[in-house]
């Protein structure tokens, strides 16, 4: 009987009950951009406050008013917004979640040691960074990574920060086996 997989405990025997890697990339991706983004929200926004998602507004590229974090008005504003950014985020982590557990029927625990799971997470986090960066960043330029004369450098680090992570990402899923899920046939048809 020849297995796939890789020594973190998740090979199974090829054949009936594995599937292709590919039935988790999106719940993976999914997880990814939701804790990509709970990184983002809770380390630049809250410990390190080094922007919040409306705190470029009187420089943005669209008229969304002024809000500085420096006034009462415009702290509550962007504290507003930001609680919206994590609901998102949120939305996203219980969505990936939820498809994860209807694609895994058995052997749940097996699919967290499993380097293609961790690797689509990986891309969704990087893919976060890049939709969020190209977006909030420079077609908005609603808040920068951090404000100032590196803003720039810092928006475009963000960017290749993203693109590192899809790559470490896309190499890591592809360095796994099979997942022990579902065949097609016992399932419904991959969406």
């Amino acid at each position: 009987m020849t297995t796939t997989g890789s020594s973190h405990g998740s090979e199974v025997p090829q054949g009936a009950g594995t599937a292709p890697p590919r039935r988790i990339a999106l719940p993976g991706i999914l997880l990814g951009v939701g804790l990509g983004g709970f990184v983002d929200g809770i380390l630049l926004h809250q410990i390190l406050q080094w922007h919040h998602m409306l705190s470029s507004s009187a420089t943005a590229n669209i008229d969304i008013g002024d809000y500085p974090v420096t006034t009462v008005h415009g702290l509550e504003l962007n504290t507003l917004w930001d609680g919206l950014f994590h609901t998102v985020t949120w939305l996203a982590v219980l969505a990936g979640l939820g498809i994860l557990y209807a694609r895994v029927t058995h052997s749940r625990g097996r699919v967290w040691a499993s380097r293609v799971l961790w690797g689509w997470i990986v891309v969704g986090w990087g893919v976060f960074n890049v939709v969020e960066g190209l977006i909030d960043h420079h077609l908005l330029a609603v808040h920068h990574v951090i404000s100032g004369p590196y803003q720039t450098q810092a928006d475009i680090a963000f960017l290749l920060l993203g693109a590192l992570l899809i790559v470490a990402g896309w190499l890591l899923q592809r360095s796994g086996g099979a997942v022990d899920l579902p065949s097609g046939s016992d399932r419904h048809p991959r969406r």
